[in-house]
């Protein structure tokens, strides 16, 4: 299987989309409170400290399968 569609190259494509995402969603956040939806704003605040929590964990998985698949 080529390196590029390996698992751990995957993880980490669909990690750094995660990372996107959640930078956008923060933009649009920021915007929906300029215009004085600030529960709107809280409720998301509270979504992306899920998603903010959660990467560390995902990124440390990540990097234990590309060493995995290194070891192959």
């Amino acid at each position: 299987m080529p390196t590029e569609y390996s698992l751990p190259d995957t993880l980490d494509r669909i990690y750094t989309n995660q990372l996107a995402l959640e930078a956008a969603i923060m933009e649009l956040t920021l915007l929906i409170e300029q215009q004085g939806h600030t529960e709107v704003g809280e409720n998301v605040r509270g979504a992306l400290y899920a998603i903010g929590e959660n990467a560390g964990h995902i990124k440390q998985g990540i990097a234990k399968l590309v060493l995995q698949h290194r070891g192959d």
